[in-house]
């Protein structure tokens, strides 16, 4: 499962490579990587705030894979999101997804014990968070919720 990938916490700068996973996206029709390159660039979203980091999967030195984790805002106890989550076709089925939630879960859990998605983006995101341990869930751009107990 995800033999020669590593997963490296994205500091103040996207990673090279960001433009082809961007590519990738969009031939998909998935936004997430334009939602997390337009918000980057504008300062909306740098994974900078308490608790929040954005991870990238790396393979031959190419980054193949991101997610992170931020503050969820609007529920009545303190939560983390998972966001931003994209695996190029390449390397999918490899087990490169599942490092990355684990390690924006491990990231996301020790600064709270919600954790919140919106897996609407396409159709295998519902069942991946599942199988990641979420449960489905029905509030306002949250459809999946896990909590540590």
């Amino acid at each position: 499962m995800g033999q020669g990938v590593e997963i490296i916490r994205i500091g103040a700068v996207l990673p090279p490579g960001i433009d082809r996973l961007l590519e990738e996206a969009e031939s998909e029709g998935v936004r997430n990587v334009r939602m997390l390159v337009s918000a980057w660039a504008s300062g909306e979203e740098q994974f900078d705030r308490k608790g929040a980091a954005l991870f990238g999967a790396f393979s031959n030195e190419q980054c193949v894979g991101l997610g992170g984790v931020t503050r969820q805002s609007g529920l009545d106890e303190p939560a983390m999101r998972m966001r931003r989550f994209y695996v190029s076709p390449s390397v999918r089925g490899q087990g490169v997804g599942r490092l990355l939630a684990q390690a924006a879960i491990r990231q996301g859990l020790a600064h709270a014990r919600l954790l919140t998605c919106n897996a609407r983006a396409t159709p295998s995101a519902g069942p991946f968070w599942l199988a990641m341990g979420f449960m489905p869930a029905s509030l306002s751009n949250i459809t999946h919720i896990c909590r540590r107990v």
